[in-house]
């Protein structure tokens, strides 16, 4: 499994964390251990560039997910075939007002975003009710593994 960090912000961040995380999930969701990820750390300035471009949205945002296999899910008996997952971009300046807001720290924060884009990568969405129901659920439940915690409810990491 090939997973890159990038730190191209002036923040520092815990990259192998980032890592750590990124085999954790791609693990969990059966992806094959031949996948690449990407995952980038990118300054306000920047984000807002690819944000305005790929989503015509102004402002910086938090997280973006640029797939390009467009792999999905596997199941125990069956993996995803080996590819490109894609790129999970992270402005860690927006994760830092958010994390400040949510009341826990900036790396608890970016593994929350790092999970999010991941499971953008893998095909899910929140676009509709249900969709976000499924998605963050299981955003919770793989951070929680992830940290050795119980899940946490919506409203905490």
């Amino acid at each position: 499994m090939s997973i890159e960090v990038n730190n191209e912000s002036a923040m520092a961040a815990d990259e192998a964390e980032l890592a750590r995380l990124g085999r954790f999930v791609l693990d969990s969701m059966y992806v094959h251990p031949e996948a690449e990820l990407s995952i980038i750390l990118v300054d306000k300035e920047a984000m807002e560039r690819l944000h305005i471009e790929w989503m015509d949205e102004p402002g910086p945002t938090d997280v973006l997910s640029f797939p390009m296999d467009e792999l999905r899910s596997g199941t125990p008996s069956q993996k995803t075939p080996a590819g490109v997952l894609g790129d999970v971009v992270l402005c860690p300046q927006v994760a830092e007002e958010q994390a400040r807001k949510a009341g826990h720290s900036i790396g608890e924060e970016l593994l929350l975003l790092t999970t999010h884009g991941m499971l953008h990568l893998l095909g899910y969405d929140h676009a509709e009710p249900e969709e976000e129901q499924e998605m963050f659920g299981l955003q919770r439940r793989l951070l929680a593994d992830f940290l050795g915690k119980e899940a946490p409810t919506e409203t905490t990491l």
